[in-house]
């Protein structure tokens, strides 16, 4: 009995989760769709969530290019299938690892951080204070996040798409000794439109979940810092777990047969 006890009380605390989540996004995206806007905040965070982030995407997203044409390399040797690198390597990336390694590079920087901006306006009544200036609170801080989040995370992911092949390009011109007409050729005769808005839709998604999570953990901590380093780590979990999740439905959804 004890055990059943903890399995129910475990799947009540997990349904209630997502309900306090779904209604929080509810919520959000219906103030999203009303004005007014906060202009100013929107740009804030499209250079938040976009330009600082291109760094940390941008590397990941070479080394992760170099490294799959070196696999990819080793593997197809052995059936002399060397001319199928170039194409791999720009499916793999415009469909998953692109999308999915930017999401979770910016759902640890960015997620994070809104967690923790907001989880310190919470504990400190700062929020409270909005609510008394007649402003209010989910158009101030959680509209703005979410616009940037979905503009964002399209345009980080085409970057990190560029950059990816770029790295394969040079591991497979300069290391592997293929031609550069051919390896930039075969590229562009594989690549599909669908396969680079499949990755596209994800970034947007992907930009929805991570802003979602961290104005939810943020906006609902509470403890004092206690509470608001709880909610940095839940938020950076969770939006990990969600992009992992979303994405094999929204692959699914375009490339099932």
């Amino acid at each position: 009995m004890p055990l059943f006890t903890v399995l129910g009380r475990m799947t009540l605390a997990f349904l209630a989760a997502i309900g306090s989540v779904s209604a929080f996004a509810f919520q959000a995206i219906r103030q999203g769709l009303q004005p007014p806007y906060y202009r100013q905040q929107i740009l804030r965070q499209i250079m938040e969530i976009g330009y600082y982030s291109l760094p940390v995407v941008g590397l990941t997203a070479i080394f992760t290019g170099m490294v799959l044409a070196l696999q990819s390399y080793t593997g197809f040797a052995r059936f002399s299938a060397e001319s199928a690198i170039p194409n791999v390597v720009v499916v793999s990336l415009t469909r998953e690892l692109g999308p999915v390694l930017a999401g979770l590079m910016v759902a640890g920087r960015v997620g994070a951080a809104m967690a923790a901006e907001i989880g310190t306006m919470r504990v400190t009544e700062q929020i409270d204070a909005l609510t008394t200036l007649s402003t209010d609170p989910f158009k101030y801080l959680v509209v703005p996040r979410l616009i940037a989040g979905i503009v964002t995370l399209p345009f980080l992911v085409l970057i990190a798409d560029i950059i990816g092949v770029m790295g394969g390009f040079l591991v497979g011109v300069y290391k592997l000794d293929f031609n550069d007409a051919a390896y930039l050729r075969n590229t562009m005769d594989f690549l599909q439109f669908q396969d680079v808005f499949s990755g596209l839709v994800k970034a947007a998604v992907f930009g929805f979940l991570i802003t979602l999570m961290g104005c939810y953990h943020g906006y609902t901590s509470r403890g004092g810092a206690q509470g608001v380093g709880m909610a940095t780590t839940s938020a950076v979990v969770s939006a990990s777990i969600l992009i992992l999740t979303f994405n094999y439905f929204i692959t699914e959804a375009f490339f099932a047969r």
